[in-house]
């Protein structure tokens, strides 16, 4: 009777304060993970930033305060890789910057950029074809991995 009473207690104590156990193999930490790589860097100068988004109107995001999560690379071989992980599934966009001075914002000329960006599903920029969340977005709903081609103006 009382290891009735005593387990009764222990499972409103749970339900009550959010605790329960759980079976988690492997420790795996929850979400998914995204590796973004870039290809053919002007140079090895600095480092490459690789800012994520999640919402709608997010993009452009010059001076890189509206991003969901950030993280910055080296470079080797002129190539850079970064892991976002613990993502949520959902809709997201990439914006790179190859920053070669380490100032961990873009640098423009008299209105281009003077270091190389780059966003996901971007071939190219231009004033025709400038950057928004909409098009540079796409789903996660698993491990990915995506490149992403940077532009020097």
């Amino acid at each position: 009777m009382k290891l009735k009473i005593l387990t009764f207690f222990i499972g409103l104590n749970m339900l009550t304060t959010g605790h329960y156990f759980s079976f988690n193999p492997g420790n795996k930490q929850a979400g998914y993970s995204l590796t973004v790589e870039v290809e053919e860097l002007r140079n090895t100068k600095g480092v490459v930033q690789f800012a994520l988004y999640n919402k709608d109107g997010t993009i452009p995001d010059g001076h890189y305060k509206k991003y969901f999560k950030i993280g910055k690379s080296v470079i080797v071989n002129g190539k850079a890789t970064f892991t976002f992980s613990g993502l949520p599934a959902g809709t997201y966009a990439v914006n790179i910057l190859h920053d070669e001075n380490e100032n961990g914002k873009i640098d423009k000329g008299l209105i281009l950029p003077k270091e190389g960006i780059g966003f996901s599903n971007y071939q190219s920029i231009g004033m025709r074809n400038k950057p928004n969340f909409q098009k540079a977005s796409f789903e996660l709903n698993g491990d990915m991995k995506i490149n992403v081609k940077v532009v020097y103006m």
